[in-house]
C-alpha cells in the first residue's frame, strides 16, 4: 500500500465548507450528470433477491419521492421519521428528504412503540416512512401529515411505490444553508432518554472528509458497511460518506452469519468493508481457504475497540489489516488510523486532517503523554452537531474555554503517545475506581479476549465496601469450554500476566450472551447498573 504523509497532509488541509450545501442536488444528481450509469447501489438480501441502481436513477427516484412527499406537506425543516431496514427506500428517502431541505430522523426497527412516542413527540415529528410489517406501532400516536408505508398499504397509510408513481421526474430543491438542520439521530446517553443529535448541512459535507482520508474511496470502489441504518456509521459508510466520493454501495438486509458475509464479499468484489468488532470476532473462526477476496483492499472498524488479537487473526487469515477509527455521532469521525502510514495495536489511530485534538485532565488542564484524560476537539470544526435537539443547556455542557480555546469535550477517556496516536479506554462513566487506581475497561476486555476460553467479554465496575469499586467480569465462554471455578482463577491469573495486576477482575461471572444496544455494542452501563442494584445495601 502507498505511504501517506500524514503529516504533511494535516498542516495543509483547509475544510472549505461551502456556505450552501445541498447533499441531494450538490452530491448525487451532480454524479447523476457526471456518471449517470455508474452503479451507485447494490442491494441484495437473504433470499437472493437483488436490485441495482445507477446515480441517473437514485437521482430521478428521490426526485419522484421528494414531489410526493412535499405535495404531502413536508417542508423545509420538517423531521420526518425514516424507520427502515436496509432496503433501497432508505437511500431513496433520505436523499428525498435532502432535497426538500427537510430533517430525516433515522431509525431501526427494533423502536419499540414506546421509543417511537418519545422521538414523535420530543422531536416533533411530523411524517413517517415505514415498512409495512411496523405500521402497527404507530397505532396510538397523534395523526402525521404524511405516513408512507414500503411493501403494503395500511388503514391510514399509503404505500411509497403508489405515491412516487405518477409524480414527475423533475424536482425544483430547496436552498440549504450551511447552518440549516439536515439530519437528527437519538443517541443512548448515559443516563436518561435519549438525546437528540442535530446535525447540519456542513456537517453532511465533512464527511466526505473521513471517505477520502480514512476510508480512500474513488468511484472505482464497492464499499460494504454492515451498521444499520438509525446509527450515524451508516452515513460515514453507507450514504454520505461514499456517495460523497461517487463509489458503489453494496447493501444487504439479512441476518448476520459469517459465512454469508464471507460470500458477499465474494460475490460483489467487495474492495472496502466495514463492520463492528463484533462481527469479526466470530469471521475469524471462518477457514478461509479457496475463498476470493482479492478484490478486498481495505478493512476498517469503527463504534468499538477491536481487540488486538482479532486484529492479528483477520490479517493473518485475509492479508488485511483492520484499520479503526474513532467518532462520535455529535462530531463524526475524529481520529483514524489511515492506509500507508504505521499502525499502533490498540490505538484508534490519529485525529483526522482538520482536526485538533486534546487530552485534558480533571483539571480540564493537557495531560502528559500516556497519562489518562478527557479527548477534547479544538473548536470550531465543521463536523461538531448544531447541538443537543432542544437541549442548551447539555449542549453548552459539552464545550469548555481553556486559555482563550474553545474545546469540545467528547465524554470518551483516552491516552496518548509521543507520536500522536491514541488510545480509547472507555466512556468517562465507564471508568472503574478500585483503591486509587482508575482502570478502563477496555484494558480488561482485551486481556480477557486474548485467553483461549473467552468469546466475548465486559468488564464493569462492582460496588465493594473495602476498595470502593472493583473489575467485573461477565464472560461468554466458547463452546468447547465449561465454567467452574478452576476456570476462573486461570483466566484471573492470565489477566494478571498480560496486564497489569491491579486490573485483573476480581469478579467473574460467566453468561449465556452479552447485552447489546441497538447498534450492536456492548451496553455495559446496562451490567454497571445492574452490578449497582445486586450489591445497594450489602458492601
Amino acid at each position: 500500500m502507498d505511504s501517506f504523509d500524514y503529516e504533511n497532509a494535516h498542516r495543509w488541509f483547509r475544510w472549505n465548507t461551502p456556505a450552501q450545501f445541498n447533499f441531494g442536488t450538490d452530491v448525487v444528481d451532480q454524479w447523476a450528470q457526471e456518471r449517470p450509469d455508474h452503479i451507485a447501489l447494490i442491494w441484495c438480501n437473504e433470499a437472493g433477491k437483488e436490485r441495482r441502481y445507477t446515480f441517473r436513477e437514485v437521482s430521478l427516484l428521490s426526485n419522484r419521492l421528494a414531489n410526493a412527499l412535499r405535495r404531502r406537506g413536508i417542508r423545509k425543516g420538517d423531521r420526518v421519521l425514516v424507520m427502515l431496514p436496509r432496503v433501497p427506500e432508505w437511500q431513496f428517502a433520505m436523499v428525498a428528504l435532502a432535497k426538500l431541505g427537510a430533517v430525516p430522523v433515522p431509525s431501526v426497527t427494533m423502536l419499540t412503540p414506546k421509543d417511537i412516542a418519545y422521538r414523535v413527540e420530543n422531536g416533533g415529528i411530523v411524517g413517517v416512512v415505514t415498512m409495512i410489517e411496523e405500521v402497527r406501532k404507530f397505532d396510538d400516536l397523534p395523526a402525521f401529515r404524511c405516513k408512507l408505508s414500503v411493501g403494503g398499504m395500511g388503514p391510514g397509510w399509503e404505500n411509497l411505490d403508489t405515491a412516487m408513481m405518477t409524480e414527475p421526474t423533475a424536482f425544483s430543491p430547496e436552498t440549504v444553508d450551511a447552518e440549516d438542520p439536515a439530519v437528527l439521530y437519538y443517541t443512548s446517553g448515559s443516563t436518561g432518554m435519549p438525546k437528540g443529535v442535530v446535525q447540519s448541512a456542513r456537517g453532511l459535507h465533512s464527511w466526505r472528509v473521513s471517505a477520502q482520508y480514512w476510508l480512500t474511496l474513488t468511484p472505482e470502489d464497492v464499499m460494504f458497511c454492515t451498521a444499520d441504518t438509525g446509527w450515524s456509521k451508516a452515513g460515514t459508510s453507507i450514504l454520505y460518506g461514499p456517495w460523497s466520493q461517487g463509489s458503489t454501495v453494496l447493501f444487504y438486509d439479512g441476518r448476520f452469519e459469517p459465512e454469508a458475509r464471507i460470500a458477499l464479499l465474494e460475490k460483489y468484489r467487495v474492495s472496502v468493508f466495514c463492520a463492528a468488532a463484533t462481527e469479526f470476532r466470530r469471521l475469524i473462526t471462518i477457514d478461509l481457504k479457496g475463498r476470493d477476496l482479492s478484490a478486498l483492499r481495505l478493512t476498517v472498524s469503527a463504534g468499538e475497540s477491536v481487540n488486538p488479537e482479532i486484529v492479528a487473526r483477520w490479517q493473518e487469515i485475509t492479508g488485511q489489516r483492520v484499520f479503526e477509527a474513532y467518532g462520535q455521532t455529535e462530531i463524526l469521525m475524529l481520529v483514524c488510523n489511515y492506509p500507508g502510514t504505521p499502525i499502533k495495536l490498540g490505538s484508534t489511530g490519529r485525529p483526522l486532517p482538520g482536526t485538533h485534538a486534546a487530552v485534558l485532565d480533571e483539571n480540564m488542564q493537557p495531560a502528559p503523554d500516556g497519562q489518562t484524560g478527557q479527548l477534547a476537539i479544538r473548536l470550531p470544526n465543521p463536523q461538531l452537531m448544531l447541538g443537543y435537539w432542544k437541549d442548551p443547556e447539555k449542549t453548552a455542557a459539552t464545550q469548555v474555554v481553556v486559555d482563550g480555546v474553545t474545546w469540545y469535550l467528547t465524554g470518551d477517556n483516552v491516552s496518548r503517545d509521543a507520536e500522536g496516536y491514541i488510545f480509547y479506554d472507555g466512556r468517562s462513566d465507564d471508568v472503574i475506581k478500585a483503591s486509587g487506581y482508575r482502570i478502563g475497561p477496555q484494558e480488561v476486555e482485551n486481556a480477557l479476549m486474548e485467553h483461549p476460553a473467552v468469546q466475548e467479554a465486559a468488564a464493569v465496575a462492582s460496588p465493594d465496601a473495602d476498595r470502593g469499586e472493583v473489575v467485573k467480569a461477565f464472560i461468554v465462554l466458547h463452546k468447547t469450554h465449561t465454567a467452574s471455578d478452576e476456570l476462573v482463577r486461570d483466566i484471573q491469573d492470565h489477566v494478571k500476566r498480560v496486564t497489569a495486576p491491579y486490573k485483573y477482575p476480581r469478579r467473574i461471572e460467566f453468561v449465556g450472551d452479552l447485552p447489546k444496544n441497538v447498534v450492536g455494542k456492548i451496553d455495559r452501563r446496562f451490567l454497571r447498573n445492574r452490578e449497582r442494584a445486586a450489591h445497594a445495601g450489602k458492601d
